[in-house]
């Protein structure tokens, strides 16, 4: 019962933060504007986004000038890229330290004001949409524990937020569709979609 927008955006090193932003803002004002073409309740809109594309959905949903959004979920994305980078997981598969010099175009000591406007963390007030963060505790590319100081965060400016820690899983555990991580998250994908969704 849900129409779903796929979107993709420019990817680093070649193009870099905050390319990546605007091109998810630019798709959200695409739909919008083409609600009735579509089909689609532009007064209705939850985003969603894994891992990188969680972050971005993050940063759109939490944007103060963004348009209104009814619930954000959040598979295993990154939340404070200055923590992220030097709080590195061990072991470390893909050098998080390069990915983020590639998307930001050099470290939190050369960028410090970027390192912020591209972390959901900062933008955290009162009035956010609900969030649903989802995590894997065994996650070796983005640790659970910076979904976890998020969610204290959000409840701290008395947001909505459910935090959901997967004991067993790893970072892109839903590639394995029906895996019991999987089942485990769509459950309450579903759920809180109905539930952010379903009012008028």
């Amino acid at each position: 019962g849900y129409t779903v927008v796929a979107i993709d955006y420019r990817h680093a090193p070649e193009y870099q933060f905050p390319a990546q932003l605007e091109d998810v803002k630019t798709a959200i004002r695409f739909v919008c504007d083409r609600a009735q073409e579509f089909e689609v309740d532009g007064d209705r809109i939850a985003l969603m986004g894994r891992s990188s594309g969680g972050h971005l959905a993050m940063l759109a949903a939490y944007d103060p000038d963004s348009i209104p959004i009814r619930g954000l979920i959040n598979y295993y994305a990154p939340v404070n890229l200055t923590q992220g980078y030097y709080d590195l997981p061990n072991p470390d598969p893909l050098g998080i330290q390069n990915i983020l010099r590639d998307f930001l175009g050099g470290t939190p000591e050369e960028l410090p004001d970027l390192y912020d406007r591209a972390s959901p963390w900062h933008l955290v007030a009162p009035n956010l949409p609900p969030s649903l963060l989802i995590y894997g505790q065994r996650d070796h590319l983005v640790q659970a524990k910076f979904g976890r100081n998020l969610q204290e965060k959000l409840l701290t400016f008395d947001n909505r937020s459910i935090f959901l820690e997967i004991p067993w899983a790893e970072h892109a555990f839903d590639a394995v569709h029906f895996g019991i991580s999987n089942q485990i998250a769509l459950y309450y994908t579903e759920r809180f979609l109905a539930h952010t969704l379903s009012n008028p």
